[in-house]
Parts: structure tokens; sequence; C-alpha cells
């Protein structure tokens, strides 16, 4: 193939957010940029303030040629466990995209099926801060989830999940040992399954 058609292909970015959390679903975003179109400040999601993230995902969301999140719950997480969760996660995505991909960039090392889609099928390690429509897969899928995490803040008030979004920190153990577990905690993460086999 050409320099000028690779170029040209319709390659769409996946990325997911929400693997370590104790608590909420496990998200991923894809993204099919325009061939050629470069959004400045792309950057794998992590390394952005929260501020910047939703500067990027609105362009993002307005700029791409199709976008689409997909999610797998808590009940899911607990009966694949994380890794097939976060895979399902990702194929839901793609599927939901308006148009079909010719290739599809992964970040890490692990790609759902997707013999269906006829594309052609890249993992990238570390691509969400090396690839660009990575990047924006990575963008989307954070915030997407975050603004999921701060409803069940909501629906859970105590728990702190606006702030920590579902990760094992002190004050999230804190409030789990307190309160118990939700039924948005996974079971099948070590701290919340000892919780359970005591009863909590």
């Amino acid at each position: 193939m050409s320099r000028a058609a690779e170029a040209d292909r319709i390659v769409a970015g996946v990325d997911e957010a929400g693997r370590g959390p104790l608590a909420g679903p496990v998200v991923a975003a894809a993204v099919i940029l325009a061939p050629g179109d470069s959004i400045d400040g792309l950057a794998d999601s992590k390394r952005l303030s929260a501020r910047e993230r939703e500067r990027l995902a609105e362009l993002i969301r307005a700029r791409a040629l199709a976008w689409a999140v997909g999610s797998a719950e808590r009940v899911e997480i607990d009966s694949l466990n994380i890794l097939r969760a976060t895979l399902l996660a990702m194929r839901r995505a793609l599927l939901a995209l308006g148009m079909r991909p010719e290739h599809v960039c992964i970040d890490g090392t692990h790609a759902p099926p997707l013999a269906d889609l006829g594309c052609t099928v890249e993992t990238v390690i570390g691509g969400d801060a090396r690839v660009p429509v990575i990047s924006a897969a990575s963008i989307l899928a954070k915030t997407h989830r975050d603004a999921l995490m701060r409803v069940l803040d909501a629906r859970y008030p105590g728990y702190g999940f606006g702030r920590h979004k579902g990760y094992g920190t002190a004050a999230h153990l804190e409030a789990l040992q307190r309160l118990g577990p939700t039924g948005e905690h996974r079971r099948s993460f070590a701290p919340v399954r000892a919780l359970c086999t005591r009863g909590g």
C-alpha cells in the first residue's frame, strides 16, 4: 500500500478507562478522526488536567468522523473478569461507531475479537501517549467514565465517588469499611471480596 493510501485509511483508535477501580463500570471509547486532521493537545488522558480533558473531549466529539462509547457493568466485570469485560467494552464501542474502520489501533497488548468487522487490528503499548487517535479515545473514555462516577456519587453519598472515581484510595477504603459495599462495587476485587466474605 502506498504512503498516500495508508494516510487515507479509515483508522479507529480505541482505549479504556476504569480497569483498576473497585467500583463502577469499565468504559471504552472508539474514535475515527478525519485523515490528516490534527487536534492540538491530544495526549494520554491521565497526563491532562480535568479541565483540559473536558475541552479536548468537546473538540473530539465535534471534529471526529465518528465516535462511540461502550461499557461493561459491574456484574459483567465480576462474571467475566476485568480483562474480558474491558475487551467487551471495546468491542461495544467499535460496533457503535457510525462507520466501519479499515484499521483499528488499540492501546495495550490485548484486542477484542473483531474478525466480523473485516478490519486489520494493531495493539500499541503506550498508544494513548503515542498515537493521536488512541489519545482521543483515551480522553473520551476518561471523561465519559468520570461523568458516570459523578452520577454514582449522588446515588451513593458518603463514598466519595465524585472525587476518587472508584479507585482504592485511603478515603474510599475507609468508606467501604464503614458503609459496606454498594451495588456498584466489584465483588471480584480483593478489598471488596474480603468485606463480602466477612458479611460486610
